[in-house]
Parts: structure tokens; C-alpha cells; sequence
């Protein structure tokens, strides 16, 4: 069993920046991926950014040069660094969780990120 918790979302306006993060807990020690996914009003749920325990990572072309994902492994915690936020990025930001090896998907509740213009 894995529990997913994230944190450090808010309002904020076009140009400025928000650090999420997604405390795990679990036996997670094996080899898996966790990402970021998120949600606007009226759309479907889309990917951010993963990244693997191994540290291979993988950006949505919309984030790529603004957004940076990392994980400290001992803490078991992942990490989404989004700059230059710009109104689009607006959306309930998602916590995931898999292991490399199985189909089965682990979601945190969420947490909002809004951006002015």
C-alpha cells in the first residue's frame, strides 16, 4: 500500500513560481515511476512530468524548459519546481505513483494551482 500527499500549491500570477510536493509512504524501495498529472475545469487529466527511480525523467512538451521534476529517494519525496507559470497551467495538480512492473496507479487528493493573468 502507498499513500500519496502533496503540498505547496496556491494562487499565484502569470510569470511567478510554485515548488509542489508529494510525501509517499509505503514500501516504495523497488523500482517505480512517480509523476505529476493535473486537471483543468471541463478536461481530462494530463501529464505534467515523471520520473523513474533510476532518475530518468519525461516532460509534456507544454512544461519543458519551465518545469523541473526531482525526488530525494531517502525522503520519499517528489518534487515539481514550475516557473514562468502562465494561466494554462491552472488545474488540481496530481500525485502519482507506480511500480516500473505493474499496471496499478497510486493518486494522491491533489493540490490546486491557479495563475493569474
Amino acid at each position: 500500500q502507498v499513500q500519496l500527499v502533496e503540498s505547496g500549491g496556491g494562487l499565484v500570477q502569470a510569470g511567478g513560481s510554485l515548488r509542489l510536493s508529494c510525501a509517499a509512504s509505503g514500501s516504495i524501495f523497488i523500482r517505480n515511476i512517480m509523476g505529476w498529472y493535473r486537471q483543468a475545469p471541463g478536461k481530462q487529466r494530463e501529464l505534467v512530468a515523471t520520473e523513474t527511480s533510476g532518475g530518468t525523467t519525461n516532460y509534456a512538451d507544454s512544461v519543458k524548459g519551465r518545469f523541473t521534476i526531482s525526488r530525494d529517494n531517502g525522503k520519499k519525496t517528489l518534487y515539481l519546481q514550475m516557473n514562468v507559470l502562465k494561466p494554462e497551467d491552472t488545474g488540481l495538480y496530481y500525485c502519482n505513483f507506480r511500480f516500473t512492473d505493474s499496471a496499478h496507479n497510486w493518486w494522491g487528493q491533489g493540490t490546486q494551482v491557479t495563475v493569474s493573468s
